[in-house]
């Protein structure tokens, strides 16, 4: 059993009619999304910008109501849980922000941060033991101990991410979701923090669900990768399976457009005709068929299920084999 089965999740947010008298709508941002994290094991969700991504890993954690679907964690329903029997829980998941600056309160020093979430899980008995664990954090994330005193604008954009980090390694959870942690930071800091993630998972057996829009990270990072597309799943399976022989015209376009290192290397880049459909009115059919080159008719009224190809593979194209 995963220790993270999400079941058919739906997020759906209702539009109130506008100053005009206009009526208003339903924003599917997340439309029956089916997926699983085992235990210390890494995926990679992956997708552009309003997809989806973000609003699945914050219905996770009950950041955002579901409108349906189960989030089944250690077998237990967390959908259904009202608030006060949900606060134990929450000490197993984590998140990690995408701005580590405005994911910091600038009142509070680092060390006040980070001891919070200590004492509302009542997690340290005193003063002496708090500071003591503060700096331990810091020490694992590749601070010093003397930063506890400080506060978030004295920190660099990478220091301020290894703060959120050591915040959510505070009450030792069990998965992480990390919502494109390094995608605000220079490039040279993106792969400190990436290889401090994966340390980190391997030293305390952490899962991670890593959201990001670039497909080279999280084959470096993950072991199994999901593709989303308006708010579904278009493609699942082995990180460096998917990278290197990507089934969905949606994978393809997003790896042709992953920078080369070797300038020997040539790559085919597919240019996508026309903007992302909007999620208040997706299209019939297939969600990516205003927009994919091999569109057939089928396509164009037939929505394709997510099919099981075998090896952890799965692929939600009429065209695929």
């Amino acid at each position: 059993m995963d220790l993270l089965d999400l079941q058919e999740i739906r997020v759906h947010f209702p539009l109130d009619r506008g100053i005009l008298g206009r009526a208003g709508g339903i924003v599917r941002a997340v439309d029956g999304v089916t997926l699983g994290v085992g235990a210390g094991e890494a995926v990679g969700l992956v997708g552009e910008s309003g997809c989806g991504k973000t609003t699945l890993g914050r219905a996770i954690l009950r950041l955002v109501p579901l409108t349906s679907g189960k989030v089944l964690f250690e077998g237990t329903d967390l959908a259904v849980l009202s608030p006060r029997a949900l606060r134990p829980w929450r000490r197993k998941f984590q998140m990690i922000f995408q701005d580590p600056f405005s994911s910091l309160n600038p009142r509070l020093t680092v060390g006040e941060s980070i001891a919070e979430a200590l004492e509302i899980h009542r997690l340290v008995a005193g003063g002496a033991e708090r500071g003591k664990r503060v700096r331990e954090l810091l020490e694992s994330v590749g601070l010093r101990a003397e930063h506890a005193t400080r506060f978030p604008h004295e920190f660099s954009g990478g220091q301020r991410q290894r703060i959120g980090i050591a915040r959510a390694l505070s009450v030792e959870p069990r998965l992480i979701v990390c919502d494109e942690p390094v995608s605000a930071l220079d490039v040279s800091v993106q792969a400190q923090v990436i290889n401090l993630l994966q340390d980190l998972q391997k030293a305390r057996g952490l899962s991670l669900l890593f959201i990001s829009h670039d497909l080279a990270v999280v084959e470096h990072l993950c072991a199994r990768v999901a593709v989303m597309y308006l708010g579904r799943l278009v493609e699942t399976g082995p990180a460096r399976v998917v990278a290197r022989e990507p089934m969905h015209p949606y994978t393809q376009a997003l790896l042709s457009a992953v920078p080369v290192v070797d300038p020997d290397t040539r790559r085919n880049r597919i240019v996508l005709q026309g903007d992302v459909p909007s999620p208040l009115n997706p299209p019939a059919g297939c969600p990516f068929h205003p927009r994919c080159p091999r569109v057939e008719a089928r396509c164009r009224g037939e929505v394709p299920p997510l099919r099981d190809l075998g090896n952890g593979r799965q692929v939600a194209c009429h065209l695929a084999p």
